[in-house]
């Protein structure tokens, strides 16, 4: 499974090591006061479209004092089309950047075409599939944050005849609006961001869509697995 292993987020570094290591070794998410674990539940109850495959991965352990990760890939069929990485961090303490007690955080992978990656543009356009795909979903959210990365790879000598390779990547962070008990509605949240890695990968929309959120074409063709 493709995973976004070795990408940290930035920000929140050093608030405290995450409680109870060895339970949340064993149970991701089964510690921590009772809204982190609802938060955690509804992440895990969730139902997302087959095309992404989502699984729990070890989440990091100073950037909160309450922390739980899901790594995920977009396939077609044997192909893998993006990859990422979703955080949820709480500090039931507050944190004055987030401006409430829970954060997420996000890095989302794609390659494409060359000619797309030189796109001006492009930047803005990927910033704008993240903010549409949580606002065609209704959701509330502050203090957005991110960047959009573009990377080529051209190749020389012994590796000549590849072709040249660019990669797209988004990380970013929100913080979601509480709703009763002071737990966010992480099960939307998490659908949005499938949404967001559909559209990176290129898959048509499951659901309703944002007209404001401009297609990506010419993506470059999917890895096989």
């Amino acid at each position: 499974m493709a995973a976004a292993h070795g990408h940290r987020s930035e920000g929140a570094d050093g608030l405290g090591d995450v409680k109870d290591t060895e339970e949340a070794d064993r149970h991701p998410g089964a510690a921590g006061p009772p809204a982190f674990r609802a938060a955690v539940e509804a992440l895990r109850g969730c139902r997302l479209r087959p095309q992404i495959e989502v699984e729990p991965t070890p989440a990091p352990q100073r950037l909160a004092p309450y922390a739980y990760a899901l790594e995920a890939v977009v396939v077609d069929g044997e192909q893998e089309l993006a990859d990422g990485r979703l955080v949820l961090l709480h500090d039931p303490a507050g944190h004055d950047a987030w401006r409430g007690t829970f954060r997420l955080v996000t890095l989302v992978r794609a390659e494409l075409e060359p000619e797309m990656a030189a796109d001006p543009l492009l930047p803005e356009v990927c910033w704008s599939w993240l903010t549409g795909a949580l606002g065609a979903r209704g959701l509330g959210y502050g203090e957005p944050s991110g960047t959009v990365t573009r990377a080529s790879s051209h190749y020389f000598g012994g590796l000549a005849d590849r072709p040249a390779a660019s990669q797209i990547e988004i990380r970013a962070s929100w913080t979601p609006r509480e709703g009763r008990g002071g737990v966010p509605d992480t099960a939307a949240h998490l659908i949005s961001w499938c949404d967001l890695l559909a559209q990176v990968g290129g898959l048509p929309p499951a659901g309703p869509g944002d007209t404001s959120v401009v297609t990506l074409p010419q993506r470059r063709g999917p890895q096989s697995r």
